[in-house]
């Protein structure tokens, strides 16, 4: 697994051993983050479910301004921490070492331009999503990307703006208000 673009493009990275972690395929990184392009400079992302940390580390890489990690897994916390480490991203970088509704809850008050959220697929995500409302964490035109297995049932109190299939996964993306596309 690569950083697709932007300026650590190229680079490798570590990924958790075992069967814990699902990391996003290459192709549907490439294709979602060619739709956030526009909304990466200088955006604040919120990793939930990091695993390898590929997600907000492609958003540092293109231009993002800072990502925070959550994960309760040791492994995952140990990739993301060498990843972090390796591609010289540790100033604008924050891991929290927890699962994602502890981590909502400790940073309540914060706000963040995109959430990335990508639990096991067997996860039910409808009170997570239901916390991260009501901490207020996304910003006011920010963006929820949630991967999850194409036949999941998503309940949210965010608006759902659009759905993309890529084989059994699903990326659905949520915001505060109506207005507007990815």
């Amino acid at each position: 697994m690569r950083i697709i673009a932007g300026s650590a493009r190229g680079r490798r990275l570590a990924a958790p051993r075992g069967l814990d972690t699902r990391p996003t395929a290459d192709r549907v990184r490439e294709s979602l983050f060619s739709m956030l392009t526009p909304r990466l400079s200088g955006a604040r992302v919120l990793d939930l479910f990091a695993g390898s940390g590929a997600l907000g580390l492609e958003a540092l890489s293109r231009g993002a301004r800072t990502a925070v990690f959550a994960d309760n897994a040791r492994a995952a916390q140990q990739a993301v921490r060498r990843n972090i480490e390796a591609l010289s991203f540790g100033e604008r970088s924050a891991l929290l070492c927890m699962d994602a509704a502890a981590a909502i809850a400790r940073l309540r008050g914060e706000r963040f331009d995109i959430v990335f959220i990508d639990p096991p697929y067997a996860m039910r995500t409808g009170a997570l999503l239901s916390d991260l409302f009501s901490a207020g964490l996304l910003a006011e035109d920010g963006l929820i990307v949630h991967e999850h297995q194409r036949d999941a049932e998503i309940v949210s109190p965010y608006q759902l703006v659009e759905q993309r299939r890529y084989g059994d996964t699903m990326i659905t993306f949520m915001r505060n208000t109506p207005e507007g596309s990815v």
